[in-house]
């Protein structure tokens, strides 16, 4: 198993991978809710200190994130191999244009599903209901179907596990980081050992520590140093641990 990690933009990384060499993106974009969310009545920034509408990152006006995201895809679509496939978390709000999009360089929608945190952060409880899910969308490129490691079960598009535990911070906290348990389930399903798989929106490298364990070769892309930093130190010492 190899891994390439890098501290860049990720269209510009993604410009330097080969054509029609990656089997599986796994990856968790920004999605497009800073300036939403800020402008809600909401106590989330008041309860978690690293809130991702502070970070600065998720702040783009929706053309130029729309743009962006079409950018992210054309690449994608470049690089992907005939019957790869694809997995995106994003808002539910924003789906449709992100199907929109994909389907325009080529990638076939299958689906979009459900993650459902069994211990979601419980704000403003005796106000609404709590938000306890996020999607996520599923493409195969160019063909209809692909890698499918189902074992003759029947897999339901709706995924239940607990939010990222606090051992799988402790180099360091990424306000939207996936739990490795959520990530494995895509990885193993929807590619087979040696195959490369791709996130460019790395953020602190849980694909990366997933592909490590399961004998994926990795391709990671994260802008912020710090968090590459942080996935960069877990990818290191994934497998030493006692």
């Amino acid at each position: 198993m190899t891994y390439q990690i890098y501290n860049g933009d990720c269209i510009k990384e993604m410009k330097k991978i080969r054509d029609n060499t990656v089997d599986l993106v796994v990856t968790d974009p920004p999605y497009n809710l800073g300036n939403f969310m800020k402008n809600r009545d909401t106590n989330l920034a008041k309860m978690r200190d690293n809130f991702f509408g502070a970070a600065g990152w998720d702040n783009l006006e929706f053309e130029d994130w729309e743009r962006s995201m079409d950018a992210f895809l054309e690449q994608t679509a470049r690089i992907m191999k005939k019957g790869g496939s694809i997995i995106i978390f994003m808002a539910v709000i924003k789906v449709e244009t992100i199907i929109r999009l994909a389907e325009k360089h080529g990638f076939y929608y299958k689906t979009t599903g459900i993650w459902h945190k069994l211990n979601p952060m419980p704000r403003n409880m005796n106000l609404h209901f709590v938000n306890s899910t996020e999607s996520w969308l599923y493409f195969t490129y160019k063909t209809r179907t692909g890698t499918f490691n189902n074992e003759g079960k029947m897999l339901h598009d709706f995924i239940e596990t607990a939010v990222t535990p606090v051992s799988e911070r402790k180099y360091g906290k990424h306000p939207t980081q996936k739990p490795e348990q959520l990530i494995s389930h895509f990885v193993y399903t929807l590619s087979n050992k040696g195959a490369c798989v791709l996130d460019p929106f790395m953020g602190s490298g849980t694909t990366g520590v997933v592909c490590k364990r399961l004998d994926r070769n990795f391709i990671g892309i994260e802008l912020d140093t710090s968090y590459y930093e942080i996935a960069k130190k877990r990818m290191e010492e994934t497998g030493d641990e006692a």
